[in-house]
């Protein structure tokens, strides 16, 4: 069995979880939205007092795998529609700027062009530009997957080069820099 997939998810309040049988689709709503996701016929869900179990129906390589893989899936879909989730990215370099306008992303990153993003109505976008600081993109959503997605096609816009460090990188990460040619002559 799947050390993961034994964990039991608790369901905070407010937050109910359906299953269709027939579609083996698995829907949880709560009160920052509705989330659906398909369930492979070899987990079967059981609900007991706020708290929902996972079981794997056979002890397969595979069928293991997905015990785990849909665990971790319907504990993100919980804490999504009852908590959200938050993605925040800097912009590091000179002249980069963000600047978000209802569903829409304006990125000025050094390019001969402005680089606009739509986002799926899903994702609620905030810019944050204070004076000698980097210019920040707050990204939330229910949905972690989708959130992850967008924040990383947000940073293939301009990933974090390894000299002078410029570019999009998530908050705390460390970009790791190398010596330039100077270094090298001796």
């Amino acid at each position: 069995m799947s050390r993961i997939g034994k964990l039991p998810i608790t369901i905070p309040s407010g937050v109910t979880i359906s299953q269709d049988e027939n579609t083996h689709v698995v829907t949880v709503k709560g009160k920052l939205g509705e989330l659906k996701q398909y369930v492979d016929p070899c987990v079967s869900l059981n609900m007991e007092e706020g708290t929902l179990h996972l079981v794997c129906n056979g002890q397969q390589k595979r069928q293991n795998a997905m015990h785990g893989l849909y665990r971790a899936l319907l504990f993100n879909m919980v804490k999504g529609v009852s908590e959200g989730f938050t993605i925040v990215q800097e912009l590091v370099g000179t002249g980069y700027k963000a600047q978000a306008t209802g569903q829409q992303l304006d990125l000025s990153l050094g390019y001969s062009h402005d680089i606009i993003f739509d986002f799926p109505s899903e994702i609620k976008v905030e810019t944050v530009t204070e004076k000698g600081k980097n210019p920040i993109i707050k990204l939330t959503s229910c949905d972690r997957q989708l959130l992850g997605q967008v924040a990383a096609k947000i940073r293939s816009y301009r990933k974090p080069e390894p000299y002078k460090g410029k570019g999009i990188r998530f908050e705390g990460e460390v970009v790791r820099k190398k010596a330039g040619k100077s270094a090298e002559k001796k």
